[in-house]
């Protein structure tokens, strides 16, 4: 676990190929989400990504000046535009094979992949936490509310801070989840930041996934 960190981990490569991205496409974060009427925020049009060529091209210049940090697990993360402050405890695969989720008994948590890339790293770091449980709202409930220039803080165990900057929020149907859009590494640190999303019903649960793209700006 993240909090018994060294500092003598080495640094870790992706694992995103074709059977990674498989078992990452269902993302099952919460499987019976609380029935709330209004749903959680979806993400507005003004929040989509803008064409490959112009998050390669305009993004990357932008932003190859921040150097990218060694690796160290996540510890905490902060939205402040949505009023998140949440601890991050790491996360694997489920005995399905599907990322893992954070436990929905509280509500206040986010989970980091942690055979992946730590944030602040070069390459694609994911976050993961539910958008309700049984009770109500939970930590990503108004993720979909994100904005084009918000900023997310994931702190570290090696007492860094990575800053990203949002860049595009979309939801995604599970059964068409894009992985190598999502999780393919643009050759700088990137930040995934995922919960579900979309339709619900309380025979199939939501349909979709929220997935905010962010890109690191300043580290401290």
């Amino acid at each position: 676990m993240g909090q018994e960190y060294t500092g003598s981990e080495p640094r870790k490569r992706s694992p995103w190929g074709v059977l990674a991205l498989a078992m990452l496409t269902g993302l099952a974060l919460m499987r019976n989400g609380a029935d709330v009427s209004l749903g959680p925020p979806q993400p507005a049009s003004a929040a989509s990504l803008n064409s490959r060529s112009d998050v390669v091209g305009t993004e990357k210049a932008r932003r190859t000046s921040v150097r990218p940090l060694p690796y160290a697990p996540a510890s905490r993360i902060r939205l402040p535009d949505i009023h998140v402050d949440a601890p991050i405890v790491d996360v694997g695969l489920d005995p399905e094979g599907w990322i893992d989720a954070p436990s929905p008994e509280d509500p206040n948590l986010a989970g980091w992949y942690q055979n992946g890339i730590a944030p602040g790293q070069r390459g694609t770091s994911v976050i993961v936490g539910h958008v309700d449980n049984s009770v109500g709202p939970a930590v990503f409930y108004n993720l979909g509310s994100l904005k084009k220039g918000h900023r997310i803080q994931v702190m570290r165990y090696d007492g860094r801070a990575a800053i990203f900057e949002v860049y595009g929020v979309e939801v995604f149907s599970k059964e068409d989840f894009p992985g190598p859009r999502v999780y393919g590494d643009l050759g700088r640190p990137e930040l995934r930041v995922i919960t579900c999303g979309g339709g619900y019903s309380k025979t199939v649960g939501y349909t979709g996934n929220v997935v905010v793209f962010a890109s690191l700006v300043a580290t401290h």
